[in-house]
Order: structure tokens, then sequence, then C-alpha cells
């Protein structure tokens, strides 16, 4: 199984906590450091400081070495899809190669409001959605004279330069409902499934076979991914405190444990004999890479454990 950190960087995580977080993950032998991208604080305090996901990107293409970078993923009301293919085509130069690219339709109605961002229903929202991957692939990989005349964009006599070599992989997901599969079929390299446990991904990695099956397109050549809570930890004593210390991060103080067991079928926590027998079951239901959704970012004694008992067995 092949592992990621990933951190919702609008929980107040300054640069330099990230450039860290991603040091430590690849020294732990994780393969790739991925962020959320966000404007606004949560969960729990709506005060702390957020940062751009891709001016953070950018630094740490130029400040790490080896291991890959993505976000997961960028709402397409946040930026113009030629905005975001340049973007995109800028730090995968400066990575050397190692950007991944999630797109998705968006979802936090208030900080699109908050931030003048448009957010039209989500049916629009999926339409614009699928322009954004057209003109991703057109921009990249079609030759100059690319036109596109879509519904809410309109590219003309495109002229990329320079064209990103290789092109940054495209990351679509969701909980799987059937649109978010079409599109991974047609224009991902990779589908991440999202808020499911290992007992329900089989049944959604053959919907999305058949997605691509479909369209002509070989299953096999769409890798599978899930986005997975995680909190583990050496032994029980120190589980403990690190349950206390998820929860008051998550402003959820008052919670118990039946916080904690209504997550426990869908996410990798407990002991690393308890981890490791849930990434198995990811592993067993067609899941290829876990992008490991770390809330206590600044606990890197974790990411070591991260490394050293998941990614290291």
């Amino acid at each position: 199984m092949r592992l990621v950190l990933m951190i919702e960087a609008q929980m107040g995580v300054t640069y330099e906590d990230q450039l860290a977080l991603a040091r430590r993950a690849h020294a732990s032998g994780l393969e790739g450091y991925f962020r959320s991208d966000h404007y606004e604080s949560f969960p729990g305090s709506s005060e702390n400081p957020t940062t751009d996901a891709w001016a953070i990107l950018a630094g740490l293409a130029r400040e790490t070495e080896g291991i890959r970078l993505g976000v997961l993923v960028s709402p397409v009301g946040f930026r113009t899809p030629g905005n975001l293919a340049k973007m995109g085509a800028t730090v995968a130069a400066m990575s050397g190669g190692r950007l991944e690219v999630g797109v998705g339709a968006g979802w936090h109605a208030d900080e699109h409001r908050r931030h003048g961002f448009p957010f039209p229903p989500i049916r629009e929202r999926g339409d614009i959605l699928e322009e954004t991957l057209r003109i991703l692939h057109g921009l990249w990989e079609e030759p100059d004279g690319w036109s596109l005349d879509g519904n809410h964009f309109r590219v003309e006599d495109a002229r990329f330069r320079p064209k990103p070599s290789p092109r940054p992989r495209i990351i679509v997901g969701g909980q799987g409902k059937p649109r978010s599969m079409r599109l991974a079929a047609r224009y991902a390299d990779e589908f991440n499934v999202t808020s499911t446990g290992p007992d329900a991904v089989g049944e959604k990695m053959a919907a999305l076979d058949r997605a691509c099956e479909a369209i002509g397109r070989d299953p096999a050549t769409l890798s599978r991914s899930a986005m997975v809570g995680a909190l583990i930890a050496e032994d029980e004593t120190r589980l403990r405190e690190r349950r206390a210390a998820l929860l008051t991060a998550l402003g959820e103080e008052g919670a118990g444990d039946d916080w904690f067991a209504d997550r426990r079928s869908r996410w990798i926590m407990g002991t690393p004999e308890e981890a490791r027998e849930t990434v198995d079951r990811f592993a067993a239901a067609g899941i290829e890479r876990i992008m490991l959704q770390d809330f206590l970012p600044w606990d890197l004694e974790m990411v070591d454990l991260y490394g050293a008992e998941l990614a290291g067995r």
C-alpha cells in the first residue's frame, strides 16, 4: 500500500509547519504530502489563520526533494481553468514533476460567499468541474490552436507555454456518486473515495469499473485511492492522549467514546496492529493508495509512526 500524508491546512497550519511536515513525511517513508484547499478555518476554531494552497505548494516545490506534492482538492470556483492550468504547470516545473492536482466542485458555501467566489447550485458546479477538466487536458496536452466553446468557458486558439512534462496527475474524488465516477473515468488518472470504510469500498470500486467500461476505458488504467481519517499510537496510554488532543483540535472536547465509535468503521485508528489490519482491508477492497487524513498536524511523532508502522511494513 502506498501512503500519503494529507492535512487540513486551514486549521491554522503555517507554511513553516507544512514544510516541516512534508520533510518529516518524506523522511518517514511516505510517498506524498497533500493538503486541502480552503480559505476559512474549520473544523475547530473559525479564527485560525489560513493559507493559499497553491502558494504553499510553490514554496514546498523548491524546499523539498523526492516527496510528491498535491492538493486534495481545489474547488473550481476559486480559480478559472486557465489560471489553474498555468499554476499547475508552473508548480509542476518548480517541483521537478512531483505535482498532483485534485479538482472538485466545492462544497463550503460560506467561504465562497465571504471571499466573493461564485457558488451556483451543485448541478452547475458539476458542469463547471467537467469543463475545467476538459480545459486542463486541452491546455496541457492538445496542440496549438486547440479551442473549446463551452457553456461556462471559451478557449480560442490556445497557446500554452510550456506544456508540463510530465503532465501533473489529475485526481477526481468524492463519496462515489455516479457523476463523480463518470468524470473520473473520462478525465482523471486517479479516483479518490472519501468518507467510506473498507467494507463499502468494494461496491464503489465495482461501480467505478462499470463507469470506465461504459466509455471504453480499461478500468486498470484508473488508479484508486481513499482519504481516510488517521489516529494511531504505539500503545493505549499514548492513544488516549492523542484522542483527547484530537477532540480539542476539532472543538469536540465534550465528545466521548461514541464520537470515535462512529468513525471506527472508516478510520485508520488504534495501535499499529489495528491500523495495519484496516490498511489491509482497504487493500483487499481495491485501494492502491491511502491519503492519511491527519487532524493533528503538529504531532510529528505520529507522522514518524505512520512511516515506521504502516509504510515500513
